[in-house]
């Protein structure tokens, strides 16, 4: 259904009553993708319509719907799903827009469904080379599109901003936002402000220099840029980077810098700002990025730029001097909250980082930074000044090793959460982790650009001794739960304690109704205020993606995208087309549609006889381990995991099926008489493991690129 906000009385009355039957669920314009403006802006006059990621501007991801409630939330069904055919991570929200539920999947394709039946309208695969996953930091996902006037918006995983038809999927147009020989990556949602859209790039451990970008919608001309961190003396630039630049030591514009913005754009009508947060500069190491020391801005800093100019505005580094891969690109959201007596309008993040921030909006000023998780980085924050008062034990060198929680994975990282005006509060997934630093020698310190550069160590007799301390945390990713977070008052109200570790996306409705998935294969509705569990369903796959809702034809449907690394505890593959059972879920009061039960094992596409099973690892484990490798194998096996003597090729070796199989080998030397001596001594099981996972990530890469070279005409 088109939005025309023109004078005329006629045009007006014509308008209203296709916004009552839009809202009604009443007769729609299929497939039009017919948002604008003033109808985003109106989007609780469509209760019934989910029309962006975040659903409103202000990214709160909360419906107004309420046939679904807790009275009734125990007859909630399946009604039909989509078998996705990748693997890997699924991310993305859906998007519903006149009838058209759009989604994301891996390697950047876009999917179109009825709405209500599932029949699948159309499909776009931007043939994204495989072998850009190789600097996919943290897998080859996507979060989801954006429609405007007509077009539905995909940022690829190659760096193109693709505009498609909202009816057929046909490309539009498509740009290149990034430098194709460098080793950028989207995996971001595209964000519309004002008839352009705003995208931005990840890349920071690579050689990467970050920047957001807006596009006219309907051109793809660029409208402006904002770059996040300085470039080389003598070149052009602006009154913030030349003063940024006074943060910086050294030749750090020779290995881009980093700061990528790689997740949350938010725009707010209101101060006409666009908010976004950057990531970790390159190294992550201060003392080989900014020899002599320095704040480096703007890493690690939420920044506000003007909408229609992207003139810088205001900033806050949350931290200076970012040592431990701190991004506080993390999930944004505006909203007015009742502080001190008075309401202010905010904006609000849970970073990485341990502390839930809320600024004055329009000013930046910060109203308070409380600690929702574990964190023995920082104290506190100063509010006076803005900086963290920081734990001198957290920092490291190259003789000084630290154990830091939260790692890298952070205390929240990307999962959307979402906040409902009705109880005051934000509904997170939080997770608690740790891992060991330790500076690697500058000397030793060599960039590539399709490897990580991160300049540290995980895996150090230093590191193991602080593990082994009295007092030690557990090393590792500990715990994960859901948390009902008070953002005016700066504390916890309840938390769900999660049975398997892993984060996942959440969703509010004005029944006061969060909904979430967990990695035990299952999508959960809760009490909104007190924590209780109403509902559940089996998914037979890991979730991370945030669910969203919509009627058609006055009925309430829930739709959620599932399927992440590995399979739940004992859940067998299902899906003929994904080895995770990725798939779209979409459910109903009164469904009764069933997942498949029987086994399958599904065509095979390969044509090598490279097979490596399906990754189950952590992105820690494969940034630790490829450091590791790097140290321990290549010197024999190879850089990349990949054979390039006659030593043979571990990503094709049996041993990967079994991490006991594995270190039969590679720590008890059951294979010394061939060459493989023993490595008991020389690294541990867990520096072990983490090789194992690095091995079997770079094989499933490495198959991935070698089934699409295959399938070239």
């Amino acid at each position: 259904m088109h939005r025309s906000w023109v004078a005329g009385a006629a045009t007006m009355l014509i308008a209203a009553a296709a916004l009552a039957a839009t809202a009604a669920g009443g007769p729609q314009v299929r497939g039009a993708a017919a948002v604008d403006t003033a109808r985003q802006l109106a989007a609780d006059q469509e209760p019934g319509t989910w029309m962006s990621s975040g659903r409103t501007y202000d990214e709160q991801r909360y419906s107004p719907l309420t046939g679904i409630n807790r009275d009734n939330v125990g007859r909630l069904g399946l009604v039909w799903y989509g078998d996705v055919d990748t693997e890997r991570g699924q991310e993305s929200t859906p998007v519903v827009v006149d009838g058209v539920l759009y989604i994301t999947t891996a390697w950047s394709m876009v999917k179109a469904y009825d709405a209500a039946t599932g029949e699948k309208l159309w499909e776009y695969d931007p043939q994204v080379d495989r072998a850009v996953g190789q600097v996919a930091c943290c897998d080859v996902v996507n979060r989801g599109v954006a429609a405007w006037k007509g077009k539905i918006y995909l940022g690829a995983l190659d760096g193109r901003l693709i505009a498609l038809d909202g009816r057929t999927g046909k490309v539009v147009w498509s740009v290149q936002t990034t430098d194709p020989t460098q080793p950028y990556t989207i995996t971001q949602v595209p964000r519309m402000v004002k008839g352009m859209v705003v995208i931005g790039n990840a890349g920071a451990e690579y050689t990467c220099r970050g920047y957001v970008t807006a596009y006219e919608a309907e051109t793809g001309k660029q409208a402006w840029r904002f770059y996040t961190v300085p470039d080389e003396p003598g070149k052009p630039t602006t009154p913030e980077l030349e003063a940024a630049r006074k943060t910086w030591n050294g030749p750090f514009w020779k290995f881009g810098g980093g700061a990528t913005a790689w997740d949350s754009i938010v725009y707010d009508p209101r101060t006409n700002l666009v908010f976004f947060g950057t990531g970790n500069g390159l190294s992550w190491a201060p003392d080989i990025r900014s020899p002599g020391g320095g704040d480096n801005l703007f890493t690690a800093s939420v920044i506000a730029v003007n909408a229609d100019t992207g003139r810088y505005v205001w900033h806050h580094q949350l931290v200076p001097s970012d040592a431990w891969d701190y991004d506080v690109t993390n999930p944004l959201m505006i909203a007015d909250l009742k502080i001190g007596g008075r309401v202010r309008h905010v904006l609000m993040q849970a970073p990485k980082i341990g502390f839930f921030y809320v600024w004055d909006a329009r000013t930046g000023k910060l109203i308070s930074a409380e600690q929702f998780a574990p964190a023995n980085w920082a104290t506190k924050i100063d509010l006076k000044t803005g900086r963290p008062v920081e734990n001198p034990a957290a920092r490291y060198t190259v003789d000084k090793a630290s154990l830091v929680y939260p790692a890298p994975l952070g205390a929240h990282n990307w999962h959307p959460m979402s906040y409902s005006p009705r109880t005051g509060l934000v509904y997170l997934p939080v997770t608690e982790n740790n891992t060991g630093f330790q500076q690697l020698a500058a000397d030793k310190f060599k960039v590539n650009a399709r490897t990580y550069n991160t300049g540290t160590i995980s895996g150090s007799a230093e590191i193991t001794k602080l593990y082994e301390a009295p007092g030690a945390p557990p090393r590792g990713n500990v715990k994960s739960y859901l948390q009902a977070w008070d953002p005016a008052a700066g504390k916890e109200v309840w938390r769900v304690d999660q049975k398997d570790f892993g984060p996942a996306g959440t969703m509010v409705t004005a029944s006061d109704i969060v909904f979430n998935g967990n990695w035990s294969g299952e999508f959960a509705a809760y009490d909104a205020r007190t924590g209780a569990k109403l509902w559940s369903a089996p998914t037979q796959a890991n979730v991370v993606a945030a669910p969203s809702t919509y009627t058609i034809a006055g009925q309430q449907y829930v739709a959620v995208l599932v399927g992440a690394r590995g399979l739940p505890k004992g859940q067998v593959r299902t899906n003929p087309l994904s080895a995770n059972n990725s798939r779209l879920l979409v459910y109903k009061l009164g469904g009764t549609a069933s997942l498949p039960t029987a086994a399958t094992s599904g065509p095979s596409t390969i044509t090598t006889k490279l097979d490596p099973p399906l990754f189950t690892g952590t992105n820690e484990q494969v940034i630790d381990g490829q450091g590791s490798y790097a140290r321990v194998c290549a010197g024999c096996h190879g850089p990349n995991a990949a054979a390039d003597k006659s030593i043979p090729d571990v990503r094709y070796s049996t041993t990967l099926r079994s991490i006991s199989d594995w270190n039969t080998v590679v720590m008890d030397g059951s294979r010394a008489s061939r060459g493989m001596a023993a490595f008991r001594g020389i690294i541990g099981r867990e520096e072990s493991e983490n090789i194992f996972h690095y091995v079997i990530s770079q094989a499933n890469k490495d198959k991935a690129a070698e089934q699409a070279k295959a399938a070239r005409p």
